[in-house]
């Protein structure tokens, strides 16, 4: 006698979701099925399994989702604090690959960290009908420019656009990959007080980014804290500032890669001999943290996986949801592990 395939017991209206949970197939390839959705046609043995599936589940598709999503573009906008950037450059090689898996073209702009140029891009990709915006760059934690964001969001969501994002957007009710920065920076310090260091310092970037405020907060209070540009330069400038007014620091902590490899070319200016005279720790594990010299103790992120899961966040549109865009909705929250790489510029202090 032939197997019965039973359909899963479904409550309420039945969603797309549910159905490739059905068919064992992902939620695009049943939009594929159901919606002509994506630009390419499913046939054979998957289009029958989600066809098959719908039908057992009692599937009705929402047309008002679907006219909403279809009458954007197939362009999503990515907009990232810099370019030049390698921790941008790792997330946007992720987030551009997940976007060619699905017919998506990526158009990419710099703000620079100006939050007026954020909601500027914001602004003008919506008006040209884009499909989404990826935003990577840190949030803000300037209360009016969240507010305006969070209300150009909106405004996008009810055209049928669609807002994701690295990093926590609290101001704001958008899917989110969040790394979890404080528990880096916490095994940052846990490692150098193992070691047993005391006069540990931490060199930052501006507080006005969400991502600078949650690794200080991992790193509790009592450490000097010499704030500059988030960048080698900021990092370099720092670092020369704290040898002089706290020359008994033994270890750093730079709040991004960046900012940790301008300590090390502060730390040769200054002669001081990295890891015996001094240690470092950075942040984010960029492409040549292992290459400096020494090779740099840091904070691993997985870039690459951070931009690819945050576009499949934004690709995954109301009518793939079954979800009326303007109503509000719980948003998804991914949040994204870091993992301590001790390398060659931390070691034990020569004296206290």
């Amino acid at each position: 006698m032939p197997a019965v395939s039973r359909a899963r017991p479904v409550t309420g209206a039945v969603t797309l979701k549910q159905v490739a949970a059905e068919a064992e197939v992902s939620l695009a390839t049943a939009s594929r099925v159901l919606h002509r959705s994506g630009g390419r046609e499913v046939r054979g043995e998957l289009a029958e399994r989600v066809q098959a599936a719908a039908g057992r589940l009692g599937y009705v598709s929402n047309p008002h989702a679907q006219a909403l999503a279809r009458a954007r573009s197939s362009t999503v906008g990515l907009i990232v604090h810099d370019v030049t950037d390698p921790y941008f450059a790792a997330i946007a090689a992720g987030a551009m690959h997940a976007a060619h898996a699905e017919g998506v073209m990526v158009m990419m702009a710099a703000t620079f960290r100006d939050p007026e140029l954020e909601l500027e891009y914001l602004s003008r990709l919506r008006a040209q009908g884009a499909r989404g915006v990826l935003l990577a760059g840190s949030a803000s934690t300037q209360a009016r420019v969240s507010e305006r964001l969070a209300e150009s969001i909106a405004a996008f969501a009810r055209e049928g656009g669609r807002v994701a994002a690295i990093g926590a957007r609290p101001e704001a009710n958008v899917d989110a990959v969040v790394p979890e920065n404080a528990a880096g920076a916490t095994a940052a310090l846990e490692h150098l007080r193992e070691q047993g260091h005391q006069h540990i310092a931490v060199v930052a970037g501006p507080e006005t980014l969400l991502t600078v405020r949650e690794r200080l907060g991992g790193l509790g209070r009592g450490l000097r804290v010499i704030e500059s540009d988030f960048t080698r330069e900021g990092g370099r400038r720092a670092a020369l500032e704290l040898f002089t007014s706290a020359p008994e620091t033994t270890a750093v902590i730079a709040l991004n890669d960046l900012m940790a490899a301008g300590v090390l070319a502060a730390a040769a200016e200054a002669g001081r001999q990295v890891p015996r005279d001094l240690s470092v720790i950075g942040f984010d594990d960029l492409p040549f943290a292992a290459d400096l010299n020494p090779a740099l103790t840091t904070v691993r992120l997985p870039l690459r996986q951070m931009g690819e899961s945050a576009m499949k966040l934004l690709l995954a549109n109301p009518a793939e949801t079954e979800q009326d865009p303007a109503a509000p909705v719980a948003p998804s929250v991914v949040p994204m592990p870091t993992e301590l790489v001790v390398r060659g510029s931390t070691a034990a202090p020569t004296s206290s």
